[in-house]
Formats: structure tokens, C-alpha cells, sequence
């Protein structure tokens, strides 16, 4: 266990428990339970075992760390301010206050030495998850002496709960995903009370059933017996390991082992108390340097001596591997617009067919040009159009494969897809019908928080759907997505648009693109554009004749078309009018108010909006929205589009009637 000082060790383990219940009272809110019960857990697991550079803290090569139980956190800022990260005793005193590094749960991007945001329980496992696939996917793809690391999770009772443990842990055992190593505070206690009433489930079995690893460690106290558990876990060569701990929440607290201490401050009574039981009489916040030294000793300098001579592979692998070291570097850096401008997709190819058509040939044609880009499908592909015509399927025989058979596993996909694109060196796509994005909403939110580039590919987008009826026919699911801040939704309206969308979602450096797609054919509109004005969101695909509308009508996806013979129909009536497409309802909205006049050149009473989706939202654009407020049915598509009234004489009379009101 390196430096046999069990004087000191006591002596870090006690300073990790007061800090920690310093942080949650000086914050008057936090979680104190996980943090005393995991503290010798994180301590062994930090100081003798993860490998990363504090100093280098972006280091690809770096072990990676995910608490799922986020709320946890207090305890991993200080062990991160012990191993030397960018947090001072300041930061771990701005706990939870406004404008810290130090926020209520963990967030990648806002503090030094955490690699993926966590806090809805669970997601953690599948971002962990995703960090595995990454490491075993690089290292398989480039060389395992450049890539070669481990990824360990942390998570409690309440993550095992979350119906995403069992999609990620039956993905990873399935996977042979050996370098994942999962921690279990399991310490019987949830925020309203004992597990027992919610759950007396055998983790032990649970986990060996999905093909796990599982070993066991009676008291979570014993820091020699946690060294030995997760050794044995590193040595495992075929399986995930699990690791049970039996632990007590709020250790140390006079309500120990109950739900009191789980998400309340210990106050300072029961805090002084507490910390007198370890041992420990420093002031509030005060860190001995022994500790420090500790960490020095073993973290600081095993990272250290780690990076050195990663550094030396490093640049021995790339004066052979030019070509390809250059290419993992500017993933690993974020931004591949560069690469995409150079990259010309064969116009010719465009032509009249359903958007998810389109989009399987551009993903085609940017996967075989693109060999970091990975992906696949809740087992749609053949539906959402995801395959790919020369793509290996990642599975343990083939672990430098990009086609990964997620199973029908949505939120899983997309939460493990996170951890995929927050390890560095890979970009993602997922797909699955829009109506399921229900399913993985939570993680489609936290990579907009995260500010992770991801491609969500969403089928099967209105009504259309047909015969499979309401259960699949999406209706306000547009403009849910719309609603997360920092997603980009693009639904466009033929194969050209969508070549558009892909250059946005692929250049894109800090948000995810969710591209919505068709599953009818749609017509190639002579006007339509992939670039320019298309990335502003919404551009004039169809100006009234004489340049001077009296009406203005916005429209999305296969409904632009309709728009445009409607167009036609108004010109008859000596009405003009101008056909907007917006295929992103987001972008437009982030442009400036004399780019937004320029396309709307009508006022608002005079402006309609068609899309097969709810109306909910559009009143900001048009005092007019035109589309579906209630559940579909199941009838063939050409049935129901009449049905709902997606015909040109239909939306004509809808518009001549409200434009006749507006006079």
C-alpha cells in the first residue's frame, strides 16, 4: 500500500470527513451521508491507485473517475484539492455558492479533475460506461501502450435503483469491458428512509448474471481490505469488476446509518462531534501537511512519473505515426470544422427520397472519411437508417469496430455516448425514432449541459409514421427538445438540407445537434441550401414574385414543400407571398433582429407557421401556427395527413380565412 504509515492514513481519511462536513455546513445545504461513508473508499482509491497529472489534468492517457452519486461531491473537491487540482481551501469554502468551481454536484468544464457532470443517479454507470468503450475503442485503434487506462465509477444504493444501472451494466458485461471498475457505497439507506422498503434486490447475483466481476468488502472502514478489493478488480482480464462496500452513511454522525444524515448538514454540534470521533481537532478547514504530503507522495508523484513516460511513447509513436497522431489531436482538441470544410459530398447524388435516406448516405460518407466518428442505434438501424456499409461492429473480438449494436437501450445510448465524447479522441451519433427521444431525455439534457458536439439522428418524425399509430407518431417532441437550452434541433426538408445539418452537427465544437428526419420521401427543392443563411437557422427558400409579400409562411421538413404549392395557390388568389424554411427553430432564434426582418418581411399577424407537430411555441414567430394538438391514430400516412389536415386545400382555406381577418 506504498508508505505504511497507518498513523497518517488515519489522520487523511479523518481530514477528508471534517472538510467535508466543514463544506456542507459552511454551505448550510449538501449531502454529508456518502461523503463520510466513501471517504476511505476515495482516499485508497486516489491515493494509491487512479493515475492522472494534476498539472496535466486533460491528459488522454489519464485514469478517469466518475461519481455517479454526485451529490457526494463536497468530499471529491477536497480529495481533488489534495492531489493538487486548481481548487483552493476558498473554492472548497464557496461550496454550492453562486458563481464557484465547487457547485452542488460535480460539472466537467467548471472544476479541474472531474471527467464527466453527474447527479441524476445513475447516468454516471453509463457515462463510466462510455469512458470504457472509448478507452478499449482508442486503444485497439491506435496502440496500448498510448492508450491504456482504467475507468472507475462511484455509486450508492440510488443509482443501482435508476433503471439506466441495468442498461449500462448489461452492455458492459456483455462487452468484456475489464478496465471498468464500479464502487459500491452500499450503506442500506435512501433520502426517505431504509433500502429495504424500496428494494431487497442480490446486487451480488444481479451483477454476475450480466457477466461481472463481483467482489465484496465487509467493512468499508478497512483501508488495507479496500486496497486488496480493488487490486484484485485491476487484475480481472475478462470481466467488469463491481466492488460491494458495506459501509454506514454519515459515519461518525449521532445519526449515523440513518436517512437524517443523508441530505441535511450535520450542524456544528453534531460536526464537532462527529470529527472528535475520528480523532481529529484541526479548526474548520484546516488540513494538516501531513496529508498533503501524503497525497504528494503517492498521487502527485505516481502521476508524475506516469506522464513522463506516456510522454516519451508519446512522441516515439507519433515521429512513426504522423498522419495519424495529427488526427487524434485535433478530435482530442474539439474542433474538426477544418476537416469537414475539406470534405466534398457528391451533389449529384442529391435527389427526391425520404431525409433518413439522405442521412444514411452522408453518414457514409463521412464515417469513411472520418475514422474517429462512432456510433449506432437503439436497434433501428435498419428503421433510423444508421448502417454503415463498411463499418465494424464493435464486440470484444472486434473492439476497434465504430458500429455499436446499443439494443434497445435509448437512454443507455445516449448517456454512454456522453462518456464516449467526453473521453476525447472520438465524436458520436446515436439513433432512434423521434417519439423515443422521451426515453433518453435526461441524457440528451446533459450533454446540452456538458456542451458535448453529440449527433442525435431522430426517424420517424410526424404522423407520418402511419400504421404503428400514436404510441409512435411524435407530436410534442419538437418542441420539447427546442425547449433544452444549448441543443440544436434541425429538422430539413430534402436531401440537400440535410447534408446541411450534418455540417453543422460535425463542426459544431460546444453543442449537440439533434437532426430530425423523415420517413417519407421528400422532394428535392431546387432552392434549398446546405450552408450559407441555412446555418442561421431559417432562410426566404421561395420569395413572393413581385418581392413584396403580404404573407409570410414558415414551414419545417417535409412540410416545406407544402408550402410552397401553397405559395402557388395564393398567387392565383394575386396574393404573394414568401416561403421560409427554418430548419432550426434554435439558430434562428440567436440571430440578430435585422436578420430575423430580413426573413420575416411580414408582421406577425400576417405570418403562419406549418409544422406536423404541436403548435406550442411558434406564437413567438407567427400569430398563425397551423399543426397537430392532439394524439395521431393508426391508418397509412396518406390517410392521417388528410385526416389532420396536412392537404393544400386544407391549410390554403386556414390561411385565406386568418388572412382575410387580418386585413
Amino acid at each position: 500500500m506504498g508508505n505504511s504509515n497507518k498513523e497518517v492514513m488515519k489522520l487523511s481519511v479523518a481530514a477528508l470527513r471534517a472538510t467535508a462536513i466543514d463544506g456542507i455546513n459552511n454551505a448550510k445545504s449538501g449531502h454529508p451521508g456518502a461523503s463520510l461513508s466513501l471517504a476511505p473508499i476515495m482516499y485508497i482509491l486516489y491515493r494509491d491507485f487512479v493515475i492522472a497529472n494534476p498539472f496535466k489534468p486533460n491528459w488522454i492517457n489519464r485514469d478517469r473517475v466518475v461519481l455517479s452519486c454526485g451529490h457526494a461531491s463536497m468530499l471529491l473537491y477536497t480529495i481533488l484539492h489534495l492531489c493538487g487540482y486548481k481548487i483552493s481551501v476558498d473554492d472548497l469554502k464557496q461550496f454550492r455558492k453562486l458563481g464557484s468551481i465547487t457547485p452542488g454536484h460535480p460539472e466537467v468544464g467548471v472544476t479541474e479533475g472531474i471527467d464527466a457532470s453527474s447527479g441524476p443517479l445513475g447516468q454516471g454507470i453509463a457515462e463510466a460506461v462510455g469512458l470504457a468503450v472509448a478507452e478499449n475503442m482508442l486503444a485497439n485503434t491506435y496502440s496500448k501502450k498510448l492508450i491504456k487506462h482504467y475507468t472507475y465509477c462511484i455509486c450508492g444504493d440510488g443509482c443501482l435503483e435508476e433503471g439506466i444501472s441495468h442498461e449500462a451494466i448489461t452492455f458492459a458485461g456483455l462487452n468484456k469491458l475489464n478496465r471498468l471498475i464500479l464502487l459500491y457505497d452500499s450503506n442500506d439507506v435512501t433520502l426517505d428512509g431504509p433500502l429495504s422498503q424500496s428494494d431487497d434486490a442480490d446486487v451480488k447475483m444481479r451483477f454476475e448474471a450480466a457477466n461481472w466481476n463481483v467482489l465484496y468488502v465487509k467493512n468499508g472502514n478497512d483501508l488495507k481490505e479496500i486496497h486488496n478489493a480493488i487490486q484484485k478488480a485491476k487484475n480481472e482480464k475478462e470481466k467488469p469488476t463491481l466492488i460491494i462496500f458495506k459501509t454506514i452513511i454519515g459515519y461518525g454522525s449521532k445519526n449515523q446509518g440513518t436517512c437524517k444524515v443523508h441530505g441535511a448538514p450535520l450542524g456544528e454540534e453534531d460536526g464537532n462531534n462527529a470529527k472528535l470521533s475520528y480523532g481529529y481537532r484541526e479548526e474548520p478547514f484546516k488540513i494538516p501537511s501531513e496529508v498533503y504530503d501524503d497525497f504528494k507522495e503517492t498521487f502527485i508523484a505516481r502521476g508524475n512519473d506516469k506522464y513522463q513516460k506516456h510522454l516519451e511513447y508519446y512522441q516515439e509513436y507519433a515521429a512513426n505515426n504522423h498522419e495519424k497522431i495529427k488526427m487524434l489531436e485535433t478530435v482530442c482538441n474539439g474542433d474538426i470544422s477544418e476537416l469537414i470544410k475539406q470534405l466534398n459530398f457528391d451533389e449529384s447524388l442529391f435527389k427526391t427520397d425520404a431525409t433518413r435516406n439522405a442521412s444514411q448516405t452522408i453518414l457514409n460518407f463521412y464515417h469513411e472519411h472520418l475514422p474517429f466518428l462512432v456510433g449506432g442505434s437503439a436497434d433501428v438501424a435498419s428503421s433510423v437508417k444508421t448502417h454503415l456499409n463498411n463499418g465494424i461492429t464493435y464486440t470484444p473480438a472486434t473492439p476497434n469496430g465504430t458500429n455499436i449494436n446499443w439494443g434497445i437501450r435509448e437512454f443507455l445510448m445516449i448517456a454512454a455516448s456522453n462518456g464516449i465524447a467526453l473521453h476525447g479522441g472520438l465524436r458520436t451519433y446515436s439513433g432512434s425514432f423521434l417519439v423515443f427521444s422521451d426515453y433518453a431525455k435526461s441524457a440528451i439534457r446533459m450533454a446540452a449541459l456538458m456542451k458535448i458536439p453529440q449527433i442525435f439522428l431522430f426517424s420517424h418524425d410526424s404522423i407520418a409514421v402511419g400504421e404503428d399509430g400514436p404510441t409512435h407518431q411524435p407530436i410534442e417532441h419538437l418542441i420539447t427538445l427546442r425547449s433544452i437550452p444549448n441543443l440544436n434541433v434541425i429538422r430539413p426538408c430534402d436531401y440537400r438540407e440535410t447534408l446541411g445539418a450534418y455540417k453543422v452537427a460535425l463542426s459544431s465544437t460546444k453543442t449537440p445537434t439533434a437532426i430530425i428526419l423523415s420517413r417519407q420521401n421528400l422532394p428535392l427543392i431546387e432552392t434549398s441550401l446546405s450552408d450559407g443563411d441555412f446555418n442561421k437557422g431559417a432562410y426566404i427558400i421561395s420569395k413572393a414574385k413581385n418581392n413584396q409579400p403580404n404573407i409570410t409562411i414558415i414551414a419545417t421538413g417535409s412540410e416545406v414543400s407544402l408550402a410552397i404549392e401553397i405559395q402557388n395557390e395564393l398567387l392565383v388568389q394575386n396574393i404573394q407571398s414568401d416561403v421560409v424554411s427554418m430548419p432550426s427553430y434554435n439558430s434562428f432564434d440567436n440571430q440578430s433582429d435585422d436578420y430575423k426582418k430580413s426573413v420575416l418581411r411580414c408582421d406577425r399577424e400576417n405570418t403562419f407557421s406549418l409544422e406536423m407537430s404541436s403548435t406550442f411555441g411558434w406564437y413567438k414567430y407567427s400569430a398563425h401556427p397551423y399543426g397537430i394538438n392532439e394524439f395521431g391514430a393508426s391508418a397509412p400516412d396518406k390517410d392521417l395527413i388528410k385526416k389532420y389536415g396536412f392537404t393544400k386545400e386544407k391549410v390554403l382555406k386556414f390561411i385565406l380565412d386568418n388572412f382575410k381577418k387580418a386585413e
